[in-house]
């Protein structure tokens, strides 16, 4: 129900991976929060991006696909009964450390005595390659930007478009399951991580991948937004068509952090300078962690944005307990607090 007034510690925005561990902490420090995303779902872009890709950088977890990480995140989290508003964008932020309100766009009102920000890179969306017809293609499926569920894909022929990471690696796992897959690029060097370069010569030469290069994608061929062809071509003016049944381009994502970059704090490039002991932004009480924020030495891994999200609910507690110390203490000896 839209049109909600929550009073809580600590309000999250974003209920992707980091936003759901910080949520975790919280409870562990015996803090209520509240998640809020933008997404109708939690898990950010796991979720909506990757759901059946392996992680393997996971501590602890030798593999594990991104829709299964969201789901013990969760389960992580149940005893603690924390609130969530999906589907809703955080529009204004008003007020100052230790007494914040936030408003979105469906009429909520959450006050917060601090605010932490795991809005990963901000919305996203896909780098449209500039194709005539496009949307129709896309209308269909026949044009895609994600893979959420490889069953989708089996026994298909599939244009696989791209030179980074996200076309190698789903190059790699449709293999699996595809009848044919063309991965097509503009230049004969990939910039992928040198196991999965490795890896795709191998299949290259298994015939498992026909790899295309130095090819761009110049037109799509079918009926009624029903792919059934794309045209290459190459700087010099050759072309190649091949048979399809989808097209997958993985061109990036363009990324936009919104109404967060009107709050008043530092930026650099879509990012958020924090204060690398803490997290917190140059917004004294609000914290941005994951993606989102950046530091000297910053890497952007998920496990990077666990242990950021530990450091800011631990800055947060003296906000909400100003006149009562934090004694530190390991899970192994507290245990989870009791809830009820």
């Amino acid at each position: 129900m839209a049109g909600e007034t929550i009073i809580t510690d600590v309000a999250i925005i974003g209920a992707g991976p980091t936003g759901l561990f910080a949520a975790f902490e919280c409870g562990m420090l015996k803090l209520s929060s509240i998640l809020i995303d933008a997404l109708a779902d939690i898990g950010g872009q796991c979720t909506a991006l990757y759901p059946e890709k392996p992680i393997y950088d996971i501590p602890a977890l030798p593999a594990v696909e991104g829709a299964r990480l969201i789901e013990n995140l969760a389960e992580q989290i149940e005893p603690f009964n924390i609130p969530r508003l999906l589907g809703r964008r955080v529009e204004t932020l008003e007020g100052h450390r230790g007494g914040f309100t936030l408003g979105t766009g469906k009429g909520d009102i959450i006050h917060a005595r601090a605010v932490i920000i795991a809005a990963g890179a901000g919305a996203f969306g896909p780098n449209r390659p500039p194709l005539e017809g496009l949307e129709a293609y896309e209308a269909t499926g026949g044009v895609q930007y994600y893979v959420r569920r490889r069953a989708d894909f089996a026994d298909k022929t599939l244009v696989i478009a791209g030179g980074g990471d996200s076309a190698l690696d789903w190059a790699l796992s449709l293999r699996e399951v595809a009848r044919k897959i063309y991965l097509v690029h503009r230049r004969d060097k990939f910039r992928a991580a040198p196991e999965s370069l490795r890896q795709l010569e191998e299949a290259v030469a298994k015939g498992e991948i026909e790899k295309i290069t130095p090819y761009q994608l110049k037109s799509l061929k079918g009926e009624e937004g029903r792919l059934s062809g794309v045209e290459l071509a190459t700087l010099d003016g050759e072309s190649r068509v091949l048979d399809a049944d989808h097209l997958l381009a993985f061109f990036g994502l363009a990324t936009d952090l919104g109404p967060v970059a009107q709050w008043g704090m530092d930026q650099i490039r879509s990012t958020i300078p924090v204060t690398p002991s803490s997290c917190e932004t140059s917004l004294p009480g609000v914290f941005a962690i994951g993606d989102v924020a950046t530091y000297p030495g910053k890497l952007k891994l998920i496990l990077q944005g666990f242990s950021e999200a530990a450091m800011a609910v631990h800055a947060i507690y003296p906000i909400v307990n100003p006149e009562q110390a934090l004694h530190f203490e390991y899970s192994t000896s507290k245990g989870v607090p009791d809830t009820k």
